[in-house]
């Protein structure tokens, strides 16, 4: 089940794109174990992140505890790590330690800055690392300041899903090569991986806010807010979608047939602006939606999983009473699937010790002593 059957991971558990890796890894196949921390407390089933692996809770400060991620090791493909640079050196879990156990091993780092640099060191957050990468510039309204796009950009887009990646790639070179290697995956250097079109557009892509084609400069690839306060959106970017909006929308074709004039731009908006604003959402969707206009309602979180295409294409699901994404991508033949939610610290550590080889006495001996933490 999953394209990544057969691989084992080790996530050494940490907060925000670690936990996401996890997520992509386990969703498609992988077998991910979490270490997490002896007296972590209980995980809340609505932790989405968390979802499809087992959790052994591990107290790391103690010898014994490293000895035994250390095992874990041995007959892993991968392990990762999100911490600071150092750290995991001083626990004695760097590379060097885990690959001495197993020298096919793919080491994964998750950090914003990367493992070198004047800020390897400093402490972050995706604003930060986004800020730096020269995503958050562009993102805002036209005179107005930079507006965070969620933590999208860097711990996810550019974080989790590039570890995702990066491991995968190890993994597979690995099954050829027969050697493991560190994977340095920095969010600042992910979220500048995304802005790569817009480096390609080199001074073509103007430097204010609001300006370009795709950060809101354009009327025809916006949001617009409707009569009952809600919003929709638009991507007519091709001349032939952008004439059927011109049709849809009721504009005057002859104003609007100069759709590359950007002097323009913030007239039209207005204009259009007013346009949406005379009827409600669901009104434009009757209008609009399905055609080749481009054209979505602004949906909510809370909306998203009950829109008609969303059900049929079972873009969301409920695991356990939680609504949550679907696995993604999809494939024909290994198909991804959500085995169960989110584990409390330690509730599999019996199970993930007897699967590498632990004694059943060495397991009690392990819980007894508080090197490893067993949920009830």
């Amino acid at each position: 089940m999953g394209p990544l059957q057969g691989f084992r991971v080790i996530e050494l558990a940490g907060i925000g794109p670690g936990p996401f890796c996890g997520m992509m890894l386990s969703d498609m196949g992988a077998e991910v174990i979490r270490v997490d921390r002896v007296g972590g407390g209980n995980r809340r089933s609505n932790d989405v992140l968390a979802r499809n692996r087992r959790s052994i809770a591990i107290d790391l400060k103690q010898p014994e505890g490293v000895e035994v991620v250390l095992r874990l090791v041995e007959s892993a493909d991968a392990l990762y790590e999100g911490f600071r640079p150092g750290v995991t050196e001083r626990l004695g879990l760097g590379p060097d330690e885990c690959m001495a156990r197993n020298e096919r091993l793919v080491y994964g780092r998750m950090t914003g800055w990367g493992q070198e640099g004047p800020l390897a060191h400093a402490a972050g957050h995706d604003i930060n690392y986004i800020g730096l990468a020269g995503a958050l510039h562009a993102i805002g309204e036209p005179d107005g300041k930079p507006v965070p796009p969620l933590n999208l950009i860097g711990d996810f887009g550019g974080g989790g899903m590039l570890l995702a990646y990066g491991l995968v790639c190890g993994m597979l070179e690995a099954s050829r090569s027969g050697k493991g290697q560190v994977v340095d995956a920095a969010m600042v250097d992910g979220a500048a991986s995304l802005m790569a079109m817009f480096f390609s557009m080199g001074r073509g892509f103007r430097d204010e806010r609001g300006s370009n084609m795709l950060d809101g400069g354009a009327h025809f690839y916006n949001t617009y807010e409707t009569s009952d306060g809600k919003y929709v959106c638009v991507g007519s970017i091709e001349p032939q979608f952008y004439q059927l909006l011109v049709e849809k929308s009721g504009v005057d074709p002859n104003r609007f047939g100069t759709q590359m004039a950007n002097d323009q731009w913030p007239d039209f908006r207005e204009e259009l602006s007013g346009i949406f604003r005379s009827r409600t959402r669901d009104e434009w969707c009757e209008i609009m939606e399905g055609s080749d206009v481009c054209f979505a309602p602004v949906l909510s979180v809370f909306e998203a999983p009950d829109h008609p295409h969303n059900q049929h294409r079972k873009t969301f699901v409920e695991v356990d009473g939680i609504t949550q994404p679907a696995p993604s991508p999809r494939f024909s033949r290994t198909e991804a699937a959500i085995s169960h939610a989110a584990r409390s610290p330690g509730e599999d550590s019996r199970a993930v010790l007897a699967g590498a080889g632990f004694a059943d006495d060495e397991v009690s001996s392990l819980i007894e002593a508080g090197v490893v933490g067993a949920a009830a």
